[in-house]
């Protein structure tokens, strides 16, 4: 498998550095990363993506003054087209934050704006962007994820490298729905190694997968490194291979850090999350 961590992108990124985090607006923080990287290792052709989808991400530390200096803070939602030619690196997306912190804007409308046009600029796609109020909290409210639990099968597991080669069909050749899910999905970032930890939920139309092998699959990522939507991608693209079931939504809800959580969706047929969700442990 290919070793991103040598691409020359990456190398030039913020992980694992130390930074000097700035208080005042600056969009020369956002660092975009190319979707392009992890995609050709899975043979995807960009000009003909096999999935759709987006990517959520919630920011829990927001904050800037207004025209009186006054502090406000806010809990933003932003969406990431999968179809962008890029993504951006995390911690420069933390820093670009933090850098609202003592800037002064005329409202929370303006904020949202720049927000807006700064990662749809950064990541060459429409970005929509939502700012929440911290008594909103109806809007983040744990919810239990839809399907079954395939976590409490008992089994022995002694693959933690990526295995792809665990998941099986069973010998039922019948079409059936189901939508699974697992809260033991751990991978690592892929620059810095600290682990990353997520419940991934699998809504799919087509030949039956084993439960068994589903759960071993999704425990195998447990030393894989790689970026949060490359993992989904990689999920959705072996389920894909090995099944070739109709319809496929995969959903994996992160757990969050430095303030962001990021919440990757691929569907054959949907463009927008179709059943979003928070677990409580975000």
């Amino acid at each position: 498998m290919t070793d991103y961590r040598n691409a020359p992108e990456l190398k030039a990124s913020l992980l694992g550095k130390t930074t000097e985090y700035k208080d005042n607006y600056d969009a020369s923080l956002l660092y975009p990363i190319a979707r392009k990287l992890n995609r050709d290792d899975l043979g995807i052709d960009e000009q003909h993506l096999p999935f759709k989808g987006e990517d959520l991400w919630t920011g829990y530390e927001l904050s800037w003054l207004n025209n009186k200096g006054k502090p406000q803070v806010a809990v933003a939602e932003f969406l990431f087209p999968c179809q962008s030619p890029s993504i951006i690196e995390s911690k420069s997306f933390k820093l670009y934050l933090n850098s609202f912190n003592q800037s002064r804007f005329e409202s929370s409308e303006s904020v949202r704006e720049i927000l807006t046009r700064d990662l749809s600029e950064a990541v060459k796609a429409n970005v929509v962007v939502r700012l929440y109020g911290p008594d909103d909290v109806a809007l983040f409210a744990a919810t239990p994820l839809p399907g079954t639990c395939i976590d409490t099968l008992d089994i022995e597991v002694s693959d933690y490298d990526l295995q792809p080669q665990l998941l099986k069909t069973t010998d039922d050749a019948q079409v059936v729905e189901q939508t699974l899910y697992s809260h033991l999905l751990k991978s690592n970032c892929l620059i810095t190694s600290q682990p990353d930890w997520a419940s991934v939920v699998i809504r799919y139309k087509g030949p039956e997968i084993d439960h068994e092998s589903l759960l071993r699959y999704v425990i195998s990522f447990r030393s894989h490194n790689e970026f949060h939507e490359q993992c989904v991608e990689r999920i959705f693209s072996d389920i894909m291979a090995l099944a070739k079931p109709q319809e496929l939504d995969v959903y994996a809800r992160y757990t969050r850090r430095g303030g962001l959580d990021i919440n990757p969706y691929r569907s054959t047929h949907n463009d927008h999350i179709s059943f979003n969700v928070r677990i409580n442990r975000q």
